[in-house]
């Protein structure tokens, strides 16, 4: 409790703390290179000096100026917390509002050493999704919830606390945006600049909403994602001795190897830096490690065999084990995989997402800094010989697809063959797992709903799993046949979410659910922390990766084919909707999954108390944030969300969408063309 007064003290000035400098036991973001010139150097120093007073300038303009030169952003490293980050119970929280409390609670969660892939660059996942741009941000803003009251709203300039100001008891108590650039200026080079500035951020999707709740957070949506595709692709749900290749397992990335496992599948995930590795082996999350290709493919022998569900991280390169595997399948003619995909952090492939082969991780990290643009070559070579490997495990029988990671984008864009030689910009030779393999998941209303449990405690979580998975079960007897799989799916799901141990700081769950599932299940949380069977208020949130939240041409609305997969209209509809319907806070981010100026997403968190305005908003605002894209998605001709949107109005007297009137005669068009 005394470390939380401390934090919430706002910038310790008198004495000044400390500069301990990085912490080596914790692993750190890459050397950024935003080549500013010598007068942008000056005024990115200008910029981090004007949150002290000029009597601190003289000690503090010298360890910020080197922090700048050797990491190429200012993280104010001395005003890093000594204590460890974590979600602590809602009531161990010194504020005057339990709204500004759980905003608190999430923000630390997201900052927790067991949660941030680089917690001291106050990076939670992504390789560069920051919470805040600096440690100064970080004790401003604890310092404003610390005393805010519930006539007040604290508004979020890209990680910048602009200021408390007055509003209303319905109002969210914060407003978030993050990197709202003008269009023109959206472009990866200038984002560099900017960061390095202090002027923008990059929020990823959950980092910079508050919102993460560790790799678990696409554990679901990932171990749907391998059930579908074996359904479509391998014509079966039972995955048993089935092998999925895929990378990464530095952030969410991590959910990879437990989804395989859950799934019933053997998952084998390749991850270039060993410290994440150990991480998710010490955290359950990988059940085996090995840093030998031959013992790899061995491992992968046994399991196909004995069929036991298995997760195995391979310490290396994904290049070398795709062309390993390659290398297998012309000497044995035995195809070892039978799913792929990537989850390295593509969006950020020149600033350390990527690391090539044939590089070491510390020779592609020094290659990164003393020579950008020989390691952006080296970057696209490697792209170019990883797809040149699945390529030709494809031709031979194995099925491979986009995470949504910008993948093929990237491949695209350094000349690999991954063209698909009609349709437009947004198809490739491989689909995207929104297209093709969740299939109209987010037409039918289903997404990534969560909830955190305020006081920390595992019962109250259990408590939760058992009200969801009760209403699923009295739900799915009456679901459409063209819902009842999905239905089937996540009563899976959430029955056995508890035995696979996956919380990873707070006392979180994920559940994919729709519109009438997210807001029984909140009403449900909602009455039983009014009656006591649940301890403590739990906040309700979800993914921006959602049927409204985000506007993403290459992965999110990737399915959208009225022309209108650019646009994001849904997303900043989203976020203005939320805000007035009662949600706790809303977040708005230019960025997230494929990238900076890539799409435009947004998310909230809303607090369940148990009373009735708590059940009155999440009622109000849960059925907008998912009825706004169902609507979208019908507008542009997408029939599962006609069929979808159509029973809604039906429940909701309320309700009115504009329905579209599809053309019935192709040839009328090329007639009314032709003359």
């Amino acid at each position: 409790m005394s470390n939380l007064k401390e934090i919430c003290s706002g910038l310790p000035l008198d004495p000044l703390p400390p500069n301990r400098g990085r912490d080596p036991s914790v692993p750190h973001a890459p050397v950024r290179t935003p080549n500013l010139s010598p007068e942008q150097e000056r005024l990115a120093l200008r910029n981090a000096l004007r949150y002290f007073p000029p009597s601190f300038h003289d000690v503090l303009a010298p360890e910020f100026a080197q922090e700048l030169r050797h990491y190429g952003h200012i993280y104010m490293y001395r005003f890093c917390p000594p204590c460890r980050m974590r979600a602590h119970p809602i009531d161990e929280y010194p504020c005057r509002s339990r709204q500004a409390a759980v905003i608190m609670l999430m923000i630390m969660n997201n900052l927790d050493p067991a949660v941030a892939q680089f917690p001291q660059e106050l990076v939670t996942y992504g390789g560069n999704g920051q919470v805040f741009s600096n440690w100064a941000q970080f004790r401003l803003v604890i310092h404003y919830l610390s005393m805010m009251t519930e006539e007040q709203t604290l508004v979020m300039y890209s990680g910048h606390p602009l200021g408390l100001f007055p509003s209303l008891p319905s109002s969210p108590r914060c407003v978030i945006t993050n990197g709202m650039v003008i269009p023109n200026y959206s472009s990866r080079d200038e984002y560099e600049k900017m960061f390095a500035l202090g002027v923008t951020m990059y929020g990823q999707m959950t980092a910079g909403s508050y919102c993460y709740i560790g790799p678990q957070g696409i554990v679901h949506g990932t171990m749907l994602t391998v059930l579908n595709a074996g359904r479509r692709y391998l014509g079966t749900s039972d995955l048993r001795g089935r092998v999925l290749v895929t990378s990464g397992l530095g952030g969410m990335s991590g959910a990879q190897a437990k989804a395989a496992v859950i799934a019933g599948c053997i998952g084998v995930i390749a991850e270039v830096d060993e410290a994440p590795l150990k991480k998710r082996h010490e955290q359950g999350w990988v059940m085996e490690i090995t840093s030998d290709l031959t013992h790899c493919i061995q491992r992968i022998r046994e399991a196909k065999v004995s069929k036991m569900p298995l997760s195995l991280g391979f310490h290396g390169n994904i290049v070398d084990l795709w062309e390993r595997l390659l290398e297998e399948y012309e000497r044995t003619g035995e195809l070892l995989v039978d799913l792929g995909s990537d989850q390295t952090s593509l969006h950020n492939p020149f600033s350390g997402g990527y690391y090539p082969a044939p590089l070491s991780l510390r020779q592609a990290q020094q290659l990164m800094s003393t020579d950008p643009t020989r390691f952006r070559t080296a970057v696209q070579e490697s792209l170019r010989r990883q797809v040149t490997a699945i390529n030709r495990l494809a031709d031979a029988g194995m099925f491979f697809w986009d995470y949504g990671n910008a993948f093929l984008l990237e491949a695209q864009r350094a000349g690999a063959d991954v063209g698909s030689g009609v349709g437009g910009a947004t198809e490739f030779r491989y689909p995207s797992y929104v297209q093709h393999i969740m299939g109209d998941i987010f037409s039918l209303g289903f997404g990534p709903f969560r909830w955190v449990c305020t006081s920390g405690d595992p019962a109250d979580l259990q408590e939760t799993d058992n009200i969801a998975a009760a209403l699923l079960e009295a739900m799915s007897s009456a679901a459409s046949e063209r819902v009842r799989q999905q239905y089937s799916d996540n009563i899976r799901w959430i029955r056995e979410a508890g035995k696979h141990k996956m919380v990873v700081g707070s006392q979180a769950r994920i559940l994919y659910s729709d519109q009438r599932g997210r807001v029984a299940i909140a009403m449900a949380i909602n009455k039983a922390i009014a009656s006591g069977r649940v301890s403590a208020p739990v906040v309700i949130s979800r993914d921006h990766h959602d049927v409204s939240g985000t506007d993403s041409p290459f992965r999110e609305t990737s399915n959208v084919y009225d022309g209108s997969a650019f646009c994001a209209d849904m997303a900043v509809q989203n976020f203005a909707g939320d805000a007035f319907r009662g949600a706790t806070w809303v977040s708005l981010h230019n960025g997230g999954g494929v990238g900076w100026g890539e799409v435009m997403n947004g998310g909230f968190g809303l607090l369940l108390d148990g009373s009735e305005e708590a059940r009155r908003r999440a009622q109000l605002m849960l059925n907008w944030d998912v009825s706004n894209g169902v609507a979208r998605r019908c507008w542009s001709g997408n029939s599962n969300a006609y069929e979808t949107i159509q029973r809604t109005m039906e429940d909701q007297p309320q309700l009115r969408v504009t329905m579209p009137f599809p053309v019935q005669d192709e040839q009328l068009l090329d007639q009314a063309l032709q003359g």
